[in-house]
């Protein structure tokens, strides 16, 4: 299992994007649409090809059932709300209610792991996963800002179950898991020095 990119989600593009571009001091890129769940995004390429991903409701669009990410439900200010990850083995990956739903933006084709009801899987704790169908998924081709993430801190009552059940697919020592309320935590170093959302 390799860490593929963070999710950042918020009420409005325009709102996600304002706030990671403060914070970060770095212009986030075009990203696009999602036609099956209504929503769009932007994207800032990391260093390791990794990316952060604001993403929201796209008001000019409409949605083929609950959207994903939880986000039919999110509100407040912008935050860290999503790990993604691509498992070796795709479908094993598949816990705690997500299903295979194929998906497409512009050239980039991928499966992507959704429960049914929109929701993240343990409340964003375990990772939703997917699998690419291209050599050059967005962490691989977009321009890297010269951010690293340096840690990912996964809160989550039953942390050390969720460990368990991936501690033999995912070797990522920035990942360290903790039993606490739910929630997440990214710590990086940019060129203006450490940051964490």
């Amino acid at each position: 299992m390799r860490l593929d990119h963070l999710a950042i989600a918020a009420e409005t593009l325009e709102e996600g994007v304002a706030w990671a571009e403060e914070r970060f001091g770095l212009p986030f890129l075009a990203g696009g649409k999602h036609a099956r769940f209504g929503t769009h995004n932007r994207l800032l390429g990391l260093e390791d090809d990794l990316y952060l991903e604001v993403i929201a409701v796209d008001p000019n669009a409409t949605s083929e059932g609950p959207r994903w990410f939880d986000l039919d439900n999110f509100t407040g200010p912008p935050r860290l709300t999503n790990w993604i990850c691509e498992p070796v083995d795709f479908v094993a990956a598949l816990r705690h209610g997500m299903r295979s739903v194929p998906m497409a933006r512009g050239d980039l084709r991928w499966d992507m792991g959704a429960p049914e009801d929109g929701s993240l899987p343990m409340g964003g704790a375990y990772p939703t996963v997917l699998r690419w169908h291209t050599d050059t998924p967005p962490g691989v081709a977009l321009p890297s800002s010269g951010v690293r993430l340096l840690r990912l801190d996964v809160s989550h009552p039953d942390a050390s179950a969720i460990e368990a059940q991936i501690a033999a697919e995912l070797n990522d020592g920035r990942v360290q898991f903790h039993t606490g309320p739910v929630g997440l935590s990214a710590t990086f170093e940019t060129p203006q020095g450490q940051i964490t959302l």
